[in-house]
């Protein structure tokens, strides 16, 4: 899955585990050999953006890209429709945290689509179950 975004400034493409820029900068989790441990925010020139790792999920390193500007946050690989087990410990409340970034309004795109918030609440109660039976 790939999320491009372009603002007046520069462009980033968006990954589950990297967001890069036009101008090369990469950012990713320390935990796969990049240097970003929660957050990193700036303008594109005339969109406000947020990269943020809230915790594991699936794979670990998943990234959240938040685009205050359209009201959409990018979940990527952190939303999956079919859960396979093993369900690791840490992946609901990684969820939990992610829909604290959301309104009823906000668009969720993932690499299976673009979900609303409520099928992310109905995702974490399926990881909730998956998780504890």
């Amino acid at each position: 899955m790939e999320w491009e975004i372009s603002g007046r400034d520069r462009t980033l493409t968006y990954r589950p585990c990297e967001v890069t820029f036009d101008d090369g900068t990469r950012l990713a989790h320390t935990s796969l050999g990049g240097d970003l441990e929660s957050v990193w925010a700036g303008d594109l020139g005339n969109r406000y953006i947020e990269v943020v790792h809230l915790g594991p999920g699936a794979h670990g390193g998943e990234l959240i890209l938040v685009d205050s500007t359209t009201g959409t946050v990018v979940i990527g690989d952190l939303y999956t429709p079919d859960i396979t087990a093993p369900v690791p410990a840490d992946w609901p409340a990684t969820i939990d945290l992610a829909l604290g970034l959301m309104t009823a309004e906000t668009v969720v795109v993932t690499s299976a689509g673009t979900i609303d918030r409520d099928e992310v609440e109905a995702f974490h109660q399926r990881l909730l179950g998956a998780l504890h039976g």
